[in-house]
């Protein structure tokens, strides 16, 4: 296993406090990012396995809500407080808080499901795409650009993502459209735990979502005084997937207008099964003229 997929399952093992009030409370580590805020997707992986743990295993989970209230302090840990607002015949739902310092960072419901039976279909996975194996990875596309964020593209992060066409972190080539592809899958071999391939998905997912809306204005991450958060997002859960197996990531960007913008995904296993649905809006300024960003 490697040490960032390692890093991944530590701050994914959350502490019981023990306490039982009118809430579950739990606590878990962050992440060391080179911005020093919270990387989205952990807190919001963190917030599910929290979720998980007050629900019955034979209810997995299918949805999750959350908004992004506030940047996470990447020095120091999250608290997970856990309500359990609803228990019925086959759903249950649960409110999940996320604290540093008192205040909320992040506030989701996430819903839970008895298996059932059902009607079934699906959008089929786009064809005609390049193997992952073709396509170069992080280190590969960054080369040896000695920068923290850089190394952290190329290094740091407990997913191989290969992008199609081609990644825009320096760089944005071809035509700029509003959607795109994305491969990826964990560095290493997960635990067999269904629970932690579905809360890693989550985490995985917040990566590349909102990078539709800068492909469509031609506008690479490295671009001066740009600024990019996450406001809210959105998750389903369709089929179970392992995510230490390739999975494709299709994304586009609906609509950009008044410093936000919308992306939605679809992740598909290998052989072409819709694992999961995800909806995404962020804050995304650019550079004015002048000099500020709008």
């Amino acid at each position: 296993m490697t040490e960032p997929l390692q890093g991944l399952l530590e701050t994914l093992n959350l502490t019981d406090t023990g306490a039982r009030t009118s809430y579950d409370i739990f606590t878990g580590p962050s992440q060391w990012q080179p911005r020093g805020r919270v990387f989205g997707g952990q807190v919001l992986a963190q917030s599910i396995v929290a979720a998980m743990r007050t629900v019955p295993d034979d209810r997995v989970i299918h949805s999750m809500h959350g908004y992004f209230l506030r940047p996470g302090d990447a020095s120091q840990p999250i608290t997970f407080s856990v309500a359990r607002i609803h228990d019925g015949r086959s759903f249950a739902a649960r409110s999940v808080q996320s604290y540093q310092n008192g205040v909320p960072i992040l506030s989701l419901i996430t819903s839970f499901q008895e298996v059932d039976e059902g009607l079934d279909h699906q959008i089929d996975m786009p064809g005609d795409l390049p193997d992952p194996e073709s396509l170069p990875d992080a280190r590969a596309s960054i080369g040896d650009l000695d920068h923290p964020i850089a190394r952290n593209w190329a290094e740091g992060r407990p997913f191989d993502m290969r992008h199609v066409p081609s990644p825009i972190y320096l760089s944005v080539e071809g035509g700029h459209v509003a959607h795109q592809a994305v491969w990826m899958k964990a560095i290493g071999t997960m635990p067999d735990d269904p629970n932690l391939h579905r809360a890693a998905l989550a985490y995985a997912s917040d990566y590349s979502l909102l990078e539709p809306i800068l492909r469509r204005h031609g506008l690479p991450w490295v671009t001066p005084g740009l600024k990019i958060a996450s406001l809210d997002h959105a998750m389903w859960w369709h089929r179970f997937g392992r995510v230490d197996e390739w999975m494709l990531y299709v994304q586009e960007s609906p609509n950009a207008i008044g410093g936000r913008g919308l992306s939605l995904g679809r992740i598909y296993s290998r052989d072409g099964l819709l694992l999961a649905s995800v909806a995404q809006e962020g804050m995304v300024r650019v550079p004015s003229p002048g000099g500020e960003s709008a």
